[in-house]
């Protein structure tokens, strides 16, 4: 039996449309997630671009068909910018006009009016690259985050293996050869798209209410205005932290930090220029500090880091390094940024008590102060 590949692309439409609805009100409504919506754009394009194809043999082949050609591709480009929301990672603005444009001009120069594999080649190389990608984003997903990452993972590396191959049997004997008609055709392809699309796209709101799940927890751990941990999910994790003897054997050092005079820069230059001190003070603490240190805004112009593994002799070159990135940081004419007081506490694995780390830094934080500010001084005692 010879597939229709017409009668299959309609039937591709149809199935892509009511996916569309779908997962607009069963996921996009309900989360307004960035990785639902990408896909709805997904699923548009696709339709879209498969309904161009509808107007091969017609007059209208001579744009139809570079049109479908650049929409498919605007729609794998989608899909890795969706994978790519899952780490909250951007995608590339180049991507949106680099990869489909080096596509629909491939395109329009190969006799779009009397070749319906006009630009071909691209085409398939540009879907394989983007599907491709999506599967290296869905695979750097860290384990926890859900458990249909893996087929997801491997879905999209299935598809994007099969326009890899489907490309190199069109550059090997054309698209009339046995080969690419029988295996890589575009009935076939069809075929293939609808079944990998079913399957996938209720796995895929599975993800987007798993990453409004994060987003939702993210805005309930971090502090507005820095972004930074707020104080309970610091307290709360660095409790976790010194309960698990496995992290660096349980010791470490925890520093506290105050902006010096503070008030000084509200009243002189205005709350707008204090709030551009903290978020100056937060961004050198992310770019000094480890991904596996806890930094977080304790209160105020106090902030707390909780440096596993740290000695008071570590922990004091990470102090003059935040308050180093700090002096450096742009400021508004006339305003400089404010210096810095650190109190540093340590422990070995005798304590599990966040408080009395934090009191233990507080002590040494007010000596700091008391000896001039503007430097870091140790508490004389291990917990």
């Amino acid at each position: 039996m010879v597939l229709d590949t017409a009668t299959l692309r309609i039937a591709f439409g149809l199935m892509a449309l009511v996916l569309v609805v779908l997962f607009y009100f069963s996921a996009y409504r309900a989360t307004r997630s960035p990785y639902s919506a990408w896909w709805c754009g997904a699923l548009l394009f696709f339709l879209s671009g498969s309904g161009c194809f509808l107007l091969d043999g017609t007059p209208q082949q001579w744009w139809a068909n570079p049109l479908g050609n650049t929409l498919l591709v605007h729609g794998g480009v989608a899909v890795w910018a969706g994978a790519r929301s899952l780490r909250t990672v951007q995608p590339p603005k180049w991507a949106f006009t680099g990869i489909p444009l080096v596509t629909l001009v491939a395109s329009l120069l190969d006799h779009p009016a009397t070749n319906t594999w006009s630009g071909g080649p691209v085409f398939l190389a540009a879907m394989s690259l983007t599907v491709g990608l999506a599967s290296r984003e869905l695979w750097r997903l860290e384990p926890g985050y859900s458990r249909v990452r893996i087929p997801m993972a491997v879905a999209a590396g299935g598809l994007s293996a099969y326009y890899f191959f489907r490309w190199l049997a069109f550059l090997v004997e054309g698209p009339d050869g046995p080969v690419f008609v029988t295996v890589f055709g575009s009935a076939v392809t069809t075929m293939v798209t609808m079944v990998l699309l079913v399957v996938v796209s209720f796995s895929m709101a599975g993800l987007s209410t798993e990453q409004q799940t994060r987003a939702l927890r993210v805005v309930a751990t971090r502090d507005d205005l820095t972004g930074l941990l707020n104080r309970k999910a610091f307290l709360d994790l660095a409790a976790e932290q010194l309960a698990d003897r496995t992290i660096t054997g349980g010791s470490g050092a925890l520093i506290l930090a105050d902006l010096d005079h503070f008030k000084v820069v509200n009243d002189t230059h205005g709350h707008a220029a204090g709030d551009l001190a903290l978020q100056a003070f937060a961004d050198a603490c992310v770019a000094t500090v480890r991904s596996t240190d806890l930094a977080g805004r304790y209160g105020g112009e106090e902030f707390v880091i909780l440096v596993p593994g740290a000695s008071a002799e570590r922990a004091e070159p990470i102090a003059e390094e935040i308050s180093s990135r700090l002096a450096g940081a742009a400021a508004p004419d006339g305003m400089e940024m404010p210096t810095v007081s650190y109190g540093i506490s340590t422990y070995d694995g005798g304590t599990s008590d966040v408080d009395r780390l934090i009191a233990a830094a507080d002590e040494a934080l007010y000596r700091a102060k008391s000896l001039g500010r503007n430097r870091a001084a140790r508490s004389d005692e291990l917990h």
